[in-house]
């Protein structure tokens, strides 16, 4: 099963959201059939790089309130992520374009550890307090998840990967997403936000359940003696086809 995740690593609720369905598909007994796949979209494809900003600041200027009233937000935020299992030192984190980070996933993708690098940038913003639109942050980032950081260094440099991000954003936005985070299950189901743990945990077990082909009809009768089935270990017969004494 697939699971694809459009996010912004500028967004609070995708940290939260992320790890409120990996504590459910720990739990879930075919977790290791499972693939999670990080797709890019940006909320503010016009952030600025160093805005100078506090975290309380611009989103004081974004909604129209005060700083004061931000912090309480950002309390709020803290608490939000305390029951997803995450210590969220939001007050810190610094605002900043997130294109760059898409682009070095979707890099860190080419190199099996797009996963990896998603959880250490979540982690960087909303725990540490880091500037991810810092490229020498992001190399080191890389580096600490076991990528290349010379290889890190030269995708940053360049423009490679902005196809991708951008590709990801369209796609998303042609599946009617308009906001993150948005969990798609094979393309069948899917949720928008941070949900509960049940509502993954129903959308993980209905998107298994219509993996099959087809539905298995039983017989319906306690003395089911019709029905015999080949392996390659050979045939069994059903009970009332067997020779009689």
């Amino acid at each position: 099963m697939n699971i694809e995740i459009w996010s912004d690593f500028m967004c609070p609720f995708c940290y939260i959201g992320k790890r409120r369905l990996e504590n459910v598909l720990a739990q879930f007994p075919h977790r290791d059939e499972v693939k999670l796949q990080f797709k890019s979209f940006e909320l503010d494809t016009n952030a600025e790089l160093n805005s100078g900003k506090t975290n309380a600041e611009y989103l004081a200027a974004k909604y129209n309130m005060s700083v004061e009233q931000a912090k309480g937000m950002n309390a709020q935020m803290n608490a939000n992520a305390r029951t997803a299992g995450l210590e969220y030192n939001i007050d810190e984190m610094i605002p900043t374009n997130s294109f760059s980070a898409h682009r070095l996933t979707h890099w860190a993708d080419t190199q099996g550890k797009m996963l990896e690098l998603s959880e250490r940038l979540f982690k960087a913003i909303f725990m540490e307090g880091k500037h991810v639109g810092d490229t020498d942050v992001l190399i080191q980032l890389a580096e600490e998840v076991g990528l290349d950081r010379n290889a890190a260094a030269e995708v940053l440099a360049s423009n490679q990967f902005a196809d991708q991000v951008r590709a990801d954003q369209a796609e998303g936005e042609q599946l009617g997403i308009r906001g993150v985070p948005f969990f798609v299950f094979d393309r069948k189901f899917a949720v928008s936000g941070a949900q509960p743990d049940d509502v993954f945990r129903d959308a993980i077990q209905k998107a298994w359940d219509e993996r099959s082909p087809f539905t298995m009809v039983e017989s319906s009768t306690a003395n089911a003696d019709a029905g015999g089935v080949c392996t390659d270990d050979g045939c069994e017969v059903p009970q009332s086809d067997k020779p009689s004494k």
